[in-house]
């Protein structure tokens, strides 16, 4: 068959792309071991055949070589699931892969399609910290680079973070904000706390958050989490830009496709929640 990726030249060279062939049978087997990995429970060949829509008959002599490599495994009872050899191919790539640097490698291609700043943040000493910021042709005027602090209690970054981070690391810094703006001195003195947790736990519901013109007039924000296959949130994305060229809106093209984003590295990064979202 004929793959649709394209290919360097014969010598390596990087000349003219062409097309690649392969392997129809390893490519089956590859959509067998996916449909395993992706059941809550051993299957039944009858089960496992309805899922692939492929004849019992067929599907057999694959789940037969599969065994034999140790990729597939049949229980006592005649169930198939994964084997040993899965798992071990599984943890060489959750091994292989780092957040920081999957994600750094992918946004330049993000800011080039959406034309919008993206911040990669993680859980520093001090909070939300900016460790890496690609510029788009829309610049604004906001003071976000690397080593910046993003504020728990008004940025789209900082509600995430006290959404999906351990509650242990962001709670005082949280209320370290609190005790701040709430001081009788304070130039906000109404600070509404009981509003902010109820904005958290609106993020965790809708797993990103927004913020319009705060704390920048004119600057607004979408920001999504970076799961690994523990499900631990390791980093923030963070798309910033003018108010009048980010949409909001839950079906706006820019947090689509920013949740779409996240959702894939996540899921690249073993995150098993990718795949039912």
């Amino acid at each position: 068959m004929t793959d649709i990726g394209a290919a360097e030249g014969a010598d390596g060279s990087g000349g003219a792309p062409r097309a690649q062939r392969g392997v129809r049978s390893l490519e089956t087997a590859g959509t067998v071991l996916r449909r395993l990995a992706r059941a809550e429970a051993p299957m039944m060949l009858r089960d496992l055949s309805e899922a692939l829509n492929m004849a019992a008959s067929q599907l057999h002599p694959y789940l037969v070589s599969l065994r034999a490599s140790g990729l597939v495994e049949q229980t006592e009872r005649g169930l198939y699931t994964l084997g040993p050899f899965a798992l071990e191919l599984g943890l060489s790539r959750l091994r292989s892969q780092n957040a920081y640097r999957e994600t750094i490698r992918r946004v330049p291609a993000l800011v080039e399609e959406l034309q919008l700043m993206v911040a990669v943040t993680v859980w520093g000493l001090h909070g939300a910290t900016i460790v890496y910021v690609e510029e788009s042709p829309n610049r604004i005027h906001a003071n976000v680079q690397p080593g910046g602090i993003f504020r728990m209690t008004n940025t789209a970054t900082g509600a995430l973070f006290a959404a999906f981070h351990p509650p242990a690391q962001t709670e005082p810094v949280i209320r370290q904000e609190i005790d701040a703006a709430t001081r009788a001195d304070a130039p906000a003195s109404d600070f509404d706390e009981g509003a902010l947790r109820a904005r958290i736990r609106a993020v965790r519901a809708q797993g990103y958050a927004t913020t319009r013109d705060i704390p920048i007039p004119g600057v607004s924000a979408i920001a999504a989490p970076v799961f690994d296959h523990t499900g631990v949130m390791k980093l923030a994305l963070t798309v910033i830009g003018p108010t009048g060229l980010i949409g909001l809106e839950p079906t706006s093209a820019a947090v689509a496709r920013t949740l779409g984003f996240v959702r894939t590295l996540s899921s690249d990064l073993g995150w098993v929640g990718a795949a039912s979202d």
